[in-house]
């Protein structure tokens, strides 16, 4: 409807399928780890991020990534990939890993001090302006491609101290769309990631500041507000949080010293 017209007029929207990422070493069959709804692209990426961010893999470990070879008879739909390990896979991490990032049951201590374990304080990192974080929002929007398309997209980008975009990827899922970027650079030795900013399209989660520092991001930045427990945990991990990036203007949650 528009200004009390009914109009009706093809619309483009944007895709959202199931992947489910399996991983096994050296005669392992691929094991299940995870199902999640994701925009098609970049899926290799996604696999290799999503594990590394979750502690279930270092990133030397990873042999290959493919699309399942061996789907028991089921037509391949290339919404199952498989990572190949040189070393065999411990199953039971899924066990001492996931479950402090579970949504129920476990308490924001809990799930923070398992992180803290699994994941060392982020280094210093850079300094850079607060004029230069502001224009990042921006930057992001004029490579968001499917966005401008689709309306329906978060985006994630990592940039360098001088405001320079080096990598950017899309996905229905805000956290999807974070462990494509560091995921690329899982699969390109490009870890950890002490000189990079990551800049997101909506909120900051505790899920996206624990990936992040994971990979060593000193500074995550985000247009909407950051969550109660996503400035606990950039607290802890060194990492500086900031919220409501937009408009020029911005708010500084934890480490504000990199912010000059």
């Amino acid at each position: 409807m528009s200004e009390g017209q009914r109009l009706e007029r093809p619309d483009m929207l944007a895709t959202e399928e199931p992947l489910e990422i399996r991983v096994g070493g050296p005669g392992q069959k691929g094991a299940s780890v995870a199902v999640t709804m994701r925009t098609p692209g970049a899926d290799m990426e996604l696999a290799a991020g999503f594990l590394f961010t979750e502690g279930l893999i270092q990133p030397g470990d990873i042999k290959r990534v493919a699309y399942c070879e061996d789907l028991d008879g089921q037509e391949q739909l290339y919404n199952v990939v498989t990572v190949t390990l040189s070393k065999a896979f411990d199953s039971e991490v899924l066990h001492r890993n996931f479950f402090a990032t579970s949504s129920c049951g476990i308490c924001g201590k809990a799930a923070l001090e398992d992180v803290q374990v699994r994941c060392p304080a982020v280094a210093p990192g850079p300094q850079v302006s607060a004029g230069l974080m502001a224009s990042l929002p921006d930057r992001l929007r004029e490579g968001q491609n499917l966005f401008e398309r689709t309306g329906g997209l978060h985006a994630a980008g990592l940039f360098t101290p001088s405001g320079e975009l080096v990598s950017l990827r899309e996905d229905v899922g805000r956290h999807n769309a974070v462990d494509k970027v560091i995921g690329e650079r899982v699969l390109g030795g490009g870890l950890p990631l002490s000189d990079r900013i990551l800049q997101v399209s909506g909120r900051s989660s505790f899920e996206i500041v624990q990936k992040a520092a994971v990979a060593g991001i000193p500074i995550v930045a985000a247009v909407g507000a950051p969550s109660s427990l996503a400035v606990e945990a950039g607290e802890r991990l060194n990492v500086t949080v900031l919220g409501f990036v937009r408009d020029g203007r911005l708010n500084i949650y934890s480490h504000p010293e990199r912010i000059v």
